[in-house]
């Protein structure tokens, strides 16, 4: 499963980390192991207008021991009659359901002999509207009925044995209107007419063995593009109109299964593999077997007026799913508490064919970005462990989140660096060889990479996988040799004190003469033999699962090669480890700010956004008054004018690089209020508006999120009237988050009214309460609003996006602000938010902490700026 919600928007205020939320509350009791399905019969007859279904089940079970008794999930479901047939008799049982439990027990008058016994259920259910389990979508003409079941829904289509070790063969068959069709796991088997005039009975192939969790089935009038990779057919579909999209995302899926074919020497396990785009859908995308399913705007898009973000994001969510198809689907992590292995594995390979399909884009820099987050995420006092407790619905759930995705897969990343790529493809290969259509643990994975690579790869993953938090490698003056090297847990407060015992088994790659060398550092260890290099550089490729912290010699060696011996990713890297001295009070802002010169000047936009980033920070969250904003506001103009001023026009020969390059800087002086940029944003917003195809959309994006920020009335009715009248994705998605940024507060609250209206779908909404939400100059009215009309937001809240709303407050930076937020969310339960409401606390305190600290750094050090000392 995939939770990118959108893309960020280029302003100058700093995006909040905004926390996935929690599934509703329910307990989730594990199922006895007493009772193996083998296959399920499906046959669901939907109504799209009534908005219910009936359902008709077999089950081919094995009976472990004689009992009068089986269990299995059920929710939202009715039961009508059930039998089982078991040693030649048929015996009806009566139900008992346990709402609480999503557990159903089936009783039968005689006891049931251990062996093989075939269970039969009629029942009926609901097309809900909570995006989860067997649901509406909904467009202007029609409803859709489709699915999502990942973690712990598929119970409410079908009475199941809902968990993933429980894996089976499906047959699945839907009776549809006439006019409609069904996309499911696997490929059409029989279509006929009947049983009534108006109907068909669509019949599909059985299905590989697999989990409840990735059966999918969706009914409507979908539209597909086709081709092949491999000998596997490849389907994009889409709603009727928008079928003109699918074509970039196709390319993208035919190169991508090659390339996982020949990376994993285990071929796609299916006939065929269809990409659906949903109007309305939770998450970003979830990897059904056979059957992706996706929210619209991470499949579909025009080429043609994309912004290079879109592309990357569109081309890495689908290699993120179909990764999937491998970790996950083929091999199934065994219980929840190892869901990384799904997840961590898919974040650290969607990259893998995206960049040897795009070396241009330099994913590269974009995996260093991306760690240097996960990295001040897991620095909070409050985390966790990558493999966890999950025994309740609450307690999986939580558990997609940065943590299973981003630290799981920066870690294999790190291992992967250690033992080189060759070596680790082997161990990925070994591993699912082993455990193909079947179920796996955290041990399975790293049991294969130590016997294969002959490394201690089980010491390191353990280490890791089982502590949570970051460590912090202080280095020390080198001597003989060696050099001296402590570790402990990093966090961003200095507040928080590391527990002294808590250490790891860390491969810490030096930069060195020799390209790299990678020392395996144990918590015994306290020193390292000293790399051949001209200077010390502890983190070479910048794949590292670590802080670094140099003597004051040693850093300025590096600051003194920053741009000259240091790859881009390093320099990330450098970046984001100086950053987190400062939050942790162990260097100043200014010191900061001094390392942001000196990469002023780089050619690479994920080096300058990653050096901007802070400095946006600095500005909403150090500075405390509009006075110290224009200081730093007139420093960037100052740095990075004349940086911009030497770009060339926009060509189209440009390259990506030179794009985003353009595009970072240009929204950075306009954030920083440059006249000449805020005048240019203006006419190259209109244009894009008036003919998205005359403006490079990378730029033009950006421009219109400038204009809008300092926009008025008549540029929120273009955005408003875009919105309601493009069929592009991507473009509808743009024109709606953007109505969202206006600072003036009129235009924001109307953004907010129009957020309640049925034109915003409820997937949405929550999202542009967030948006407003960053601008400062909104945020109080934003807040007291979300308060005002909370009956009305609350009913509009998914799970996964209420967790969105609620992460939002972290936005605050005062006292005041806090204690109103804790009082509100204490008094007001946002279902299954309770981390990310503690999450936000810790952040706002955080901002509190760093302010109180840092400001008077701030002012010292643009003193020095505005006196040209």
């Amino acid at each position: 499963m995939n939770f990118r919600f959108a893309h960020s928007l280029p302003i100058f205020c700093a995006v909040a980390a905004l926390a996935l939320a929690i599934a509703p509350a329910a307990r989730a009791e594990r199922l006895p192991k007493t009772v193996i399905p083998s296959h399920y019969s499906l046959t669901f007859t939907p109504d799209l207008k009534t908005a219910t279904f009936t359902g008709l089940e077999t089950i081919d079970l094995d009976l472990k021991e004689a009992s009068k008794t089986i269990v299995l999930n059920s929710a939202e479901i009715e039961f009508q009659s059930v039998t089982v047939k078991a040693a030649g008799k048929e015996l009806t049982a009566t139900v008992s359901t346990d709402n609480d439990k999503e557990q159903t027990t089936f009783t039968f008058p005689d006891t049931l002999p251990a062996g093989p016994a075939v269970l039969t259920v009629h029942y009926t259910g609901i097309l809900n509207d909570k995006l989860r389990g067997f649901y509406l979508s909904k467009t202007e003409k029609r409803n859709y009925a489709v699915t999502q079941f990942e973690s712990t829904d598929a119970r409410r289509a079908f009475p199941s044995f809902d968990e993933p070790a429980f894996k089976a063969s499906f047959t699945i068959t839907l009776v549809v209107d006439k006019g409609d069709t069904v996309i499911s796991n696997s490929g059409i088997a029989s279509d006929t007419p009947g049983p009534a005039a108006d109907k068909h009975t669509i019949k599909f192939e059985p299905t590989v063995k697999m989990s409840t969790y990735l059966v999918a089935f969706l009914v409507g009038d979908f539209e597909c593009s086709s081709g092949e990779s491999d000998g596997v057919a490849i389907r994009v579909c889409a709603t009727p109109g928008k079928v003109e999209y699918t074509r970039y995302g196709l390319d993208v899926a035919k190169y991508v299964l090659h390339y996982y074919d020949a990376y994993f020497g285990i071929h796609f396990p299916l006939k065929k593999l269809d990409l659906i785009g949903i109007p309305d859908f939770e998450a970003g995308a979830m990897e059904n077997f056979g059957a992706i399913t996706y929210r619209e705007t991470d499949l579909l898009i025009d080429e043609k007026s994309a912004t290079i973000g879109a592309k990357k994001n569109v081309a890495e969510v689908i290699a993120h799913e179909m990764a999937h198809q491998w970790f996950g689907d083929l091999v199934t992590m065994q219980w929840w508490d190892n869901i990384w292995l799904n997840e961590g594995f898919a974040t650290w390979m969607e990259t893998k064919p995206v960049k040897a399909m795009h070396p241009e884009w330099h994913i590269d820099q974009e995996e260093a970005a991306q760690l240097d987050g996960v990295l001040n995420l897991d620095a909070q006092p409050t985390t966790r462990p990558i493999r966890a407790k999950a025994d309740t619905r609450e307690e999986i759930e939580q558990m997609f989140d940065g943590i299973s995705y981003q630290k799981g897969g920066a870690v294999l990343h790190m291992v992967e660096n250690y033992l080189g790529e060759e070596t680790f493809r082997k161990g990925v290969h070994n591993y699912l060889a082993a455990h193909e259509y079947s179920n796996a643990t955290a041990e399975d994975f790293w049991g294969a990479q130590t016997t294969t690579s002959g490394k201690p790869i089980d010491k390191i993953m353990e280490s890791f996988i089982a502590q949570p938090g970051v460590p912090i490698l202080t280095f020390s003056n080198a001597a003989s040799g060696k050099i001296p090297v402590t570790q402990q847990r990093f966090f961003l407060s200095p507040s928080s004190t590391p527990d002294p015992a808590q250490k790891w088994t860390i491969p810490v790659c030096f930069k060195s003469a020799e390209s790299s060398s990678c020392p395996i550092l144990t918590p015994e260890d306290t020193s390292l033999a000293l790399p051949k290099s001209p200077f010390l550089f502890a983190n070479a490729n910048g794949t590292g699962y670590y802080r670094s912290t140099y003597t004051p010699t040693q850093y300025s060696a590096i600051v003194a090669n920053v741009e000259t011996a240091l790859k881009p990713t390093e320099r990330i890297n450098l970046i984001g480890d100086e950053w987190a001295q400062v939050r942790a009070n162990k260097a100043i802002v200014g010191d900061y700010l001094n390392l942001v010169t000196a990469v002023k000047s780089d050619e690479n936009a994920t080096v300058i956004g990653a050096a901007l980033g802070p400095v946006s920070t600095i500005h909403t969250r150090v500075a405390s008054n509009q006075s110290e904003r224009d200081a730093l506001e007139a420093w960037v103009r100052a740095t990075f004018g004349p940086i911009y001023a030497k770009l060339p026009a926009p060509a189209p020969s440009d390259t990506p690089a030179t794009i985003e390059l353009r595009s970072t800087l240009f929204g950075t002086l306009g954030a920083a209020k440059d006249p000449a940029i805020l005048a240019k944003s203006r006419e190259i917003a209109a244009q894009f508006l008036s003919n998205p195809a005359s403006v490079d959309p990378t730029l033009g994006q950006t421009a219109l999120a400038i204009a809008a920020t300092n926009g008025d009335a008549a540029l929120y009715e273009k955005l408003q009237q875009t919105y309601e009248t493009t069929t592009n994705p991507d473009m509808k998605s743009t024109a709606l988050q953007l109505m969202a940024v206006f600072e003036d507060p009129t235009l924001a609250r109307r953004a907010l009214d129009y957020a309640l209206t049925p034109k915003v779908r409820s997937q949405d909404a929550a999202i542009q309460f967030a948006i407003v939400m960053q601008t400062e100059k909104d945020r109080p009215m934003a807040w007291q609003y979300i308060k005002d009309h909370w009956d009305n937001i609350h009913s509009l809240l998914t799970p996964e996006l209420g967790g969105i709303l609620v992460g939002s407050t972290a936005n605050f930076c005062s006292a005041a602000d806090r204690d109103d937020v804790q009082q509100w969310f204490t008094s007001h339960k946002v279902a299954s938010a309770d981390q990310t409401a503690k999450h936000v606390i810790e952040r706002i305190n955080g901002c509190i902490e760093l302010r109180s600290l840092q400001e008077d750094n701030l002012k010292k050090w643009l003193a020095t700026q505005s006196s040209g000392q």
